[in-house]
């Protein structure tokens, strides 16, 4: 039985390019996305790799969320990998609450709510990977993507 692994990111892009790439070395790949069940369903249809919907941004739905795909793929997780994010540009002083939050919630507490939902599986079965995906602008920052810049930053810290 191939090991499980789990991508989150939508089924376009990185993502996708991601997920191929797993489930060509061999591995049982499942794919998390937040919207665009039209294209998720075409991914899953053409690739054959399944794609399954909630937010990241919600402790207990990533908890949700990684046991459906467990119970769909017939064990536990063993890669994840931590590559959703989202961008609500602006400069700082015209940055409101919600925009920093959303990307905050989305792009770095995601990462600790998903990892959170796999690391006791991978400890009791002493294997697993978890792989966080970050950007260059998470180093020097970028105008305009303060809130950007910060989680990516802040998913140095955590890895």
């Amino acid at each position: 039985m191939s090991r499980i692994a789990l991508v989150t990111g939508r089924t376009r892009g990185i993502g996708a390019a991601i997920s191929l790439a797993l489930k060509n070395a061999g591995y049982n790949v499942a794919a998390n996305y937040a919207t665009r069940h039209d294209a998720a369903q075409a991914f899953t249809k053409e690739h054959g790799i399944p794609a399954f919907s909630w937010d990241i941004a919600d402790f207990e739905a990533c908890w949700n969320g990684v046991k459906k795909v467990q119970e769909a793929l017939g064990g536990p997780v063993e890669i994840l990998v931590n590559n959703a994010g989202i961008t609500k540009d602006g400069a700082m002083h015209k940055m409101n609450v919600a925009n920093w939050q959303a990307v905050i919630e989305t792009n770095l507490n995601s990462c600790f709510y998903m990892s959170r939902a796999v690391i006791e599986s991978m400890r009791e079965k002493k294997f697993g990977r978890i792989v966080n995906i970050s950007s260059v602008n998470g180093q020097p920052g970028q105008f305009g993507q303060t809130n950007y810049s910060a989680a990516k930053a802040g998913i140095y810290g955590l890895t």
